[in-house]
Order: structure tokens, then C-alpha cells, then sequence
């Protein structure tokens, strides 16, 4: 199982920004694949809305990182319109899956990554516009989504900090890159409360969809 060839959409954003969605973990806590839950928002399951809320913001490529042998995610992807890469050693943490799609974003031409959890599955077409705008319009080399006052994801990365991602501790992952130079941070206020919501559990998901699984 390999990448699957880029998928161009029909309109692009300045500067190519990649979309880079993150669906290795083990999912040991929900019990089952979190990426293929039902996102009861959208009539989709997670994977499949983050993936088409990327592309119909405008990122190119839109990569999903996942395990090796994983088909059923992998036919998931395809329909949804997407690449999907693998992580060969998903063991090694979140940051492992974040540089495998930076590797594959930089070889593409990407000048910056968009990172969002497959977790993280409450966010909008919106609030990814919202993140790429700022990010064209300021010299800032990382930018996140924040509701009240409260940093979430997606976070965009650009490529001037794409040698430090690669050199940072997995223990710590990217908040280390995050955290070592808070003036080239931008939070951008959106008003959507589920930047801030990841889903772990079946109660993390029970309260965000108001239904068990």
C-alpha cells in the first residue's frame, strides 16, 4: 500500500497549502477506528469530512496519514478525494505522523501544512479559510484556530519551521516548535467552539454528537 497519486482541486490558494490529516493512532481509548465514526453533523464519518472540508477550502494536496495495511481507511480516502500515506512507525507518536505528511507536502511544493487531528472532527470549511487568509496576510510562521481565548487545531505550519518539526523532540512533538518562539504565533479567533474539541472516548463523543455510539 503506497500514495495514492495527488488529486488536483479544481481551484487552488495562493502559495499551495497542504492539508495534512492525522488518523495513525490505535483509537485504543473509543475502542474503535475514531477516523471512521459517523460525523452525525454532516451525514460523513470524521476521515471523510475533514478530507472534503479541505479540499473545498482550498488545500492541495490533502493528505491523510494513516497505518500500513489500513484498506478499509484507505478505500474511505480515495472516495473522499484524497491521499492517503502511510506511517510506518505510528508508534512513535503524533509528531511521526505529522512528518510524514510534511515530507510528502514538501516534495509537492507545499509552502506550508495544515495539521488536524482526525479527532478534532467539529471544524468548518470556515474555520480552515480563516486560518489560510491570516496566514497569506501575515508574516507570522504558525497559525492556529482559538475560540475565547483557547488555541485548538487546525494549526498551520509554514515552511520556515518545517527544518525545526523535523528536529523536534517526539516526546514533545510539535508544541515544542510551537512554544519556543511565541512571537511568530497567531491565534485567530474563530466562533466555533469545536476548534477546541478533540474525541477520545465514546463520552467525548456522546457529548459532542448527543448520541452514544
Amino acid at each position: 500500500m503506497g500514495k495514492a497519486p495527488f488529486r488536483t482541486p479544481q481551484h487552488t490558494i495562493r502559495g499551495m497549502f497542504a492539508g495534512v490529516i492525522l488518523a495513525a493512532g490505535r483509537s485504543s481509548r473509543m475502542g474503535q477506528p475514531k477516523a471512521l465514526l459517523p460525523q452525525t453533523l454532516s451525514a460523513d464519518n470524521l476521515v471523510s469530512h475533514l478530507t472534503r472540508l479541505s479540499v473545498a477550502a482550498g488545500l492541495t494536496p490533502v493528505l491523510v496519514v494513516g497505518r500500513a495495511g489500513d484498506s478499509e481507511l484507505l478505500s474511505v480516502v480515495e472516495r473522499a478525494g484524497a491521499n492517503f500515506i502511510v506511517n510506518s512507525n505510528p508508534e512513535l507518536g503524533q509528531l511521526s505522523s505529522i512528518l510524514v505528511g510534511l515530507e510528502t507536502a514538501d516534495a509537492a511544493g507545499a509552502s506550508a501544512i495544515v495539521v488536524m487531528p482526525v479527532d478534532v472532527p467539529l471544524i468548518s470549511t470556515a474555520v480552515v479559510s480563516a486560518l489560510v487568509k491570516a496566514a497569506e496576510a501575515s508574516a507570522a510562521q504558525i497559525v492556529r484556530a482559538s475560540h475565547h481565548g483557547v488555541h485548538g487545531h487546525p494549526v498551520l505550519f509554514k515552511r520556515a519551521v518545517f527544518d525545526e518539526l523535523r528536529r523536534a523532540d517526539p516526546a514533545i512533538g510539535a508544541r515544542a516548535v510551537v512554544r519556543s518562539d511565541p512571537a511568530r504565533v497567531v491565534d485567530v479567533e474563530v466562533g466555533e467552539a469545536g476548534v477546541t474539541v478533540d474525541i477520545d472516548t465514546p463520552a467525548d463523543y456522546l457529548r459532542a454528537f448527543g448520541r452514544e455510539l
